[in-house]
């Protein structure tokens, strides 16, 4: 069943669009799916989809609606890529983080949403996925080889909800000095829980992509499910 486009008011002003779906007995708990770089594309919206299949209420916003609403790119052209790099080097995380809040604040409005909420993100999305673990009342947070963690290292400690970060082993964009950072930090933390993959590139989940692993990707997901279900059912 295909979402629909609502919209989402920005707490200081302003509305941005969210991609909502819902599961098909129409209840369930809330899920915000956070972007990558290329915008609420159609890879964000089958991700969303597919957890409305597997029973939640999911959302996902458009986070660079303040440089320019609606962007649908793909990760398939060197146009796009420079296009996609631009975005991300303008985006305000601060506000970024606000519109997050915004997003699950709206999704536990939601009609069919039990009230419970959790958020996972992908890249931008894994970054701003440990940033709602850290600054939201999000129930729980799952993130996909988050981007610039070590930029928010200072904020572990406000981690009190579940976490789990999803990290490859050969990130280009977060490499191995970096992971040492990020597990150093929420080490003794028994909120969080971070699995590193193998041999794998960054958005080895990513259907499609340059670095798709089936084998790695369906081991993430399976863990991101379970996960949900302990978290929020």
């Amino acid at each position: 069943m295909a979402g629909t486009e609502i919209t989402i008011t920005a707490a200081d002003g302003g509305s941005f669009m969210g991609y909502l779906a819902t599961p098909a007995g129409g209840k369930g708990p809330g899920i915000v799916v956070i972007q990558e770089i290329f915008g609420v594309n159609k890879v964000m919206r089958d991700l969303t989809d597919g957890y409305a299949a597997a029973g939640y209420v999911a959302l996902c916003p458009d986070l660079f609606w303040r440089q320019e609403p609606g962007i649908q790119i793909t990760d398939q052209s060197e146009a796009e890529w420079k296009r996609a790099f631009e975005l991300f080097q303008g985006f305000d995380v601060d506000k970024g983080m606000a519109d997050v809040a915004s997003t699950i604040a709206h999704l536990r409005r939601t009609s069919g949403c039990s009230g419970k909420v959790g958020t996972v993100g992908y890249c931008l999305g894994g970054r701003l996925a440990y940033l709602a673990a850290a600054r939201t009342d999000a129930d729980a947070s799952a993130g996909y080889y988050g981007v610039y963690l070590q930029e928010h290292l200072d904020e572990a400690k406000k981690i009190t909800k579940p976490l789990l970060l999803h990290m490859a082993e050969k990130d280009q964009f977060a490499p191995p000095e970096v992971r040492e950072q990020v597990v150093a930090a929420l080490k003794g933390n028994p909120h969080t829980t971070i699995h590193v993959y193998p041999g794998m590139d960054h958005a080895f989940a990513r259907v499609g992509g340059a670095h798709y692993d089936k084998a790695a990707a369906d081991l993430a997901n399976r863990r991101t499910a379970d996960f949900f279900t302990a978290a929020l059912r």
